[in-house]
């Protein structure tokens, strides 16, 4: 995909010197292969760290090579045509190598910082990692007030708690940090300034139905302990748990609409509708705004929360624009939902999916195939769950879609540590991401939509082999494109 570099790096300053660009690095080497699909979720993490940096007077933009389509040559070229003081990258499991493959291809001037699940899962092989030879900073956690302090010098790694280099003389990872710093670890979320959308590909975005959509963060942190989750509370004790205001989340919205003329919004933090108290709070402080009245919202949530609230709650979040629910249903066996510590039964996942849809609140069902000790017979159950939900909605108002993956393992999730602890894996084994082309080259339309999705380290966890899990995953998505259109 062509574009001048001052397009493709957004929400920087193309007549001043760059302090920094940060990267979303591409899923795979589009320079190989194009991308065939065609929607990304914006990096609004990114764009939190880039629009308080733009705040304390530097210059950054973001460079999103997902979105864009680039390619690995591609990408490195561009930075240095630009000459940043420092690059930085959002480094997640499958997108790792691709990043580290970027960094490789960059000028040696160009300073480095890395954050994100992969760097925090694993900063000793991050820091000691040859590709990452320039790298100056790895953030744990988030990083909005300590990227700052590094743009102004980088000298200050060493007062700043969670920051880690690799020592020049010893050639081993430290940490900084003083007394009286922890405040950087948590970031007081109602003091952030809201997104700054220059930063962002897309978003907001015109949506199908013609509304004007823009996606949002309300709350940081999950006190859950989904077994594959990286956001999982026992894999993050460093994360503080906290929801916004509910004015300051209103006024974001209001903002967003006289800006953008947005109407739609999507909450994608874990705990939007994942804790009662805050879902109160809310809703209340909507009611009184009339926030139903002028605007849709989609959000995640909880089914165990929403199972237990009662019906006055539920009328209200309808009242009040509630439009979609996207919530983790994994599985159809009661047993293996129990060894992800999900808290939740398919009896529960129904009743909640049938209250939500008879208010006219549609449901988006996450599954996940092929899980670890996941029996044929449980693979069935799960397939099964999906058409019992399609079938629970047929009926209703709402409507019910869902969305399979094929298990993946996450460094630092419960599960990868329990998949080591059996003996029969390295960490290379796992690490082994490979994109799965499920689209037959594009051509098939229900699978376009969701091949950014398509990853694996193909291994067979379960009874069933890889082949009979992607059978599974394919039938499902076609069925629901067939319903929809909405493989996503």
């Amino acid at each position: 995909m062509e574009t001048s570099d001052d397009a493709a790096v957004r929400g920087a300053n193309p007549n001043h010197p760059l302090d920094a660009i940060f990267i979303n690095a591409p899923l795979r080497d589009y320079g190989l292969r194009p991308r065939v699909n065609d929607f990304t979720l914006p990096v609004l993490g990114m764009a939190y760290i880039a629009t308080y940096a733009a705040a304390q007077g530097f210059n950054v933009g973001i460079l999103d090579a997902e979105a864009l389509g680039l390619g690995v040559k591609e990408t490195s070229q561009l930075v240095d045509r630009l000459g940043p003081r420092w690059a930085g990258f959002n480094l997640l499991a499958p997108t790792y190598e691709v990043s580290a493959e970027i960094a490789a291809g960059l000028d040696p001037a160009v300073m480095i910082m890395v954050g994100g699940h992969q760097a925090k899962a694993m900063p000793d092989a991050v820091i000691t990692d040859p590709r990452f030879g320039a790298l100056e900073a790895l953030v744990l956690g988030e990083g909005e007030t300590r990227v700052a302090e590094l743009l102004g010098d980088k000298r200050t790694r060493a007062e700043l708690p969670g920051v880690m280099w690799l020592d020049p003389v010893l050639r081993r990872p430290v940490t900084g940090g003083q007394p009286g710093a922890g405040h950087h670890l948590a970031p007081d979320v109602d003091r952030l300034p809201f997104v700054d959308r220059r930063f962002l590909v897309g978003d907001p975005y015109r949506a199908p139905d013609g509304r004007v959509e823009a996606n949002m963060v309300g709350a940081r942190g999950c006190p859950y302990d989904c077994s594959f989750c990286g956001a999982a509370v026992s894999a993050n004790p460093d994360v503080t748990i906290r929801t916004r205001m509910p004015e300051g989340i209103i006024a974001e919205m209001e903002a967003l609409n006289a800006a953008y003329g947005v109407t739609a919004f999507r909450f994608v933090d874990d705990l939007f509708l994942g804790y009662e108290r805050f879902i109160r709070q809310c809703m209340d402080a909507f009611a009184a705004c009339d926030i139903g009245g002028r605007y849709v919202w989609d959000a995640t949530g909880r089914i165990n929360i929403l199972h237990r609230a009662d019906d006055a709650l539920l009328d209200l979040l309808a009242a009040c624009g509630l439009r979609e629910v996207a919530l983790g249903v994994e599985s159809g066996s009661e047993r293996l939902l129990g060894y992800m510590g999900k808290r939740i039964s398919p009896d529960m996942t129904r009743a909640v999916v049938q209250r939500l849809t008879e208010r006219g609140i549609s449901v988006k069902g996450y599954f996940i195939l092929g899980f670890p000790t996941e029996t044929r017979e449980e693979l069935a159950a799960t397939v099964a769950h999906v058409r019992k939900l399609w079938e629970v909605a047929d009926a209703r108002p709402g409507n019910f879609r869902a969305s399979a993956f094929e298990f993946r393992p996450y460094p630092g999730t419960p599960e990868w540590d329990r998949l080591l602890a059996t003996g029969r894996y390295q960490p290379s084994q796992l690490l082994a991401y490979t994109a799965v082309d499920l689209t037959n080259g594009g051509l098939d339309e229900a699978m376009r939509g969701r091949d950014e999705f398509n990853f694996s380290v193909n291994i067979q966890f379960g009874e069933a082999h890889v082949d009979e899990v992607r059978a599974a995953l394919v039938e499902l998505s076609r069925e629901q494109y067939a319903r929809s259109g909405l493989p996503r």
